[in-house]
């Protein structure tokens, strides 16, 4: 499974005095990544492939680091449950790139 999440604080002293919130955002990347599952993260979500209690365990742990700065906490998920299929976080936009190549 491929999981695009968004986690952020919500209120509290979570932000910074120009409204980011890098800190507790980057404490959730941390969890996710020293969780081993292969990952990556952009601008605007961090994608996450495993098996889905894996997965979905990494999500709590990161959304609770998130959760010690903030009384609230605002996430979005975006999955692909695709079960026989590994390694797709990568092999997906290989065979978009090479359509890409084609054209």
């Amino acid at each position: 499974m491929i999981v695009a999440v968004s986690i952020a604080p919500l209120g509290g002293d979570s932000t910074t005095d120009d409204g980011g919130v890098s800190q507790p955002v980057a404490q959730a990347i941390d969890v996710i990544r020293s969780s081993g599952l292969v990952n990556e993260t952009n601008a605007m979500f961090t994608n996450i492939e495993g098996e889905w209690d894996e997965v979905m365990g990494v999500i709590k742990q990161a959304i609770e680091a998130v959760g010690e700065h903030a009384p609230r906490v605002s996430f979005v998920i975006k999955g692909d449950y695709r079960p026989g299929h590994d390694g797709q976080l990568h092999a997906k936009m290989e065979r978009v790139e090479a359509q890409l190549r084609q054209d």
